[in-house]
């Protein structure tokens, strides 16, 4: 099968995946996946780094713990009552467990360090809290849009979608004209140009304008200024994620999706984007 063939079948698996779970009856369903990616996600980044199976348990039973705690909180607060119902009891169970884990947890690796002799303790701190900051934070930001709002966050991911169409396609375009195009970071991302980025606004300008006007964002300021914000860090995520496979010397991430590579190649532009977008919405909403 050509690498075109599979990248068009596993892309459109991706796609009608995220919009089918965040447009489910239940925020569980986008969870789940999340969290599966969740896992995953922090799999590649430890391995890429240096395996270390005692990190990788670790930083994914702490990520778990934070996308709950972000999913309890948001769900009390868009669909609790204020009549107690044991529903609302079970949300605050899970809430109170999650939390507790999740400290109990980071100081096991932080004491964990003073018995296992590694050869660089510091260095092993520092993976475990930049794969929560860098990973679990992002993906917990998903989920709590999605309880939030589901059309807010399935706009962010059409946003984003519709940004790397635009770059790609503008930059390809001015790539070929006499002189080229500008490159933003050629050491890191050598095809990625300043042209691909105002490119990527411009389609995004339009899909704002389009949330606007189908009713996902209720003002016309807030979905320009959403879809720009998309663009400017979803762009960065994206180097970001590149810079920290051109440090490691490897092309993808994974071989979670076939043609696309890993989790961390198919979610770079969330990594930044979404905790953005969750800071623009408590200030605008």
């Amino acid at each position: 099968m050509s690498t075109i063939v599979q990248r068009t079948l596993s892309g459109a698996v991706y796609v009608a995946v995220i919009v089918g779970t965040v447009l489910a009856p239940s925020s569980l369903f986008f969870l789940t996946v999340i969290a599966l990616m969740t896992v995953l996600g922090i799999r590649e980044f430890i391995n890429l780094t240096g395996k270390d199976t005692w990190l990788t348990v670790m930083s994914g039973l702490t990520g778990i713990c934070m996308l709950l705690s972000f999913w309890a909180t948001s769900y009390m607060a868009h669909y609790s009552t204020m009549t107690m119902k044991l529903e609302d009891t079970v949300i605050e169970w899970i809430l109170g467990i999650s939390v507790v884990v999740y400290i109990l947890s980071s100081f096991a690796v932080l004491l964990a360090e003073l018995y296992r002799q590694a050869e660089n303790p510091m260095k092993n701190w520092g993976r475990y809290f930049q794969s929560l900051m860098m990973i679990a934070l992002p993906f917990a930001c998903m989920v709590l849009l999605c309880n939030a709002c589901p059309y807010y966050l399935l706009a962010l991911f059409i946003s984003v979608w519709v940004n790397d169409t635009g770059a790609y396609l503008v930059g390809m375009g001015t790539a070929r004209l006499p002189h080229g195009n500008h490159k933003m970071f050629p050491r890191v991302s050598p095809k990625k140009s300043w042209e691909g980025l105002i490119g990527g606004i411009c389609f995004n300008l339009i899909a704002g304008y389009v949330f606007y006007r189908i009713g996902w964002i209720d003002r016309l300021w807030t979905a320009l200024v959403f879809v720009l914000l998309t663009s400017v860090f979803g762009t960065l995520g994206d180097l970001m994620e590149s810079l920290m496979k051109r440090t490691v010397g490897v092309k993808d991430s994974g071989r979670f999706m076939p043609g696309h590579g890993g989790v961390l190649d198919r979610f770079d532009s969330m990594l930044l984007a979404a905790p953005v977008i969750v800071l623009f919405a408590l200030f605008t909403t």
